[in-house]
């Protein structure tokens, strides 16, 4: 099956995480569905370039086609910069809950009778 590579299934992650971050209205949600879009964005660009037979280029002496570095590299520091925003917004999101109360998008302070 040549149809799913994963190209195919990043695109198909990002959508899946993009439908939950407009359809769901629970804040814990969509920051999930963030983090699945993001990993969908990482498996597509790891993938975009690759070819069958080729080799990492780390230590390698013979004559075969290569693998670019440098999305694999840049996918690396997407990964700790995705992990840092979606520990930030869990830590946003408890202070959030902890103050007001609730966990929905939709709700406000007004609807919860608090006043500040």
């Amino acid at each position: 099956m040549d149809f799913i590579t994963g190209e195919i299934v990043g695109i198909l992650l990002f959508f899946i995480g993009l439908y939950g971050l407009m359809t769901k209205k629970m804040i814990v949600k969509t920051i999930m569905s963030m983090s699945i879009m993001e990993s969908g964005i990482f498996l597509f660009y790891i993938t975009i370039n690759y070819t069958d037979g080729s080799v990492p280029p780390i230590g390698q002496a013979q004559e075969a086609a290569f693998v670019d570095p440098v999305p694999s590299a840049l996918m690396i520091t997407a990964i700790v910069i995705g992990t840092g925003v979606t520990a930030i917004g869990l830590t946003l999101f408890m202070h959030y809950k902890q103050k007001h109360g609730i966990t929905h998008w939709s709700r406000n302070r007004n609807q919860t009778g608090s006043e500040h």
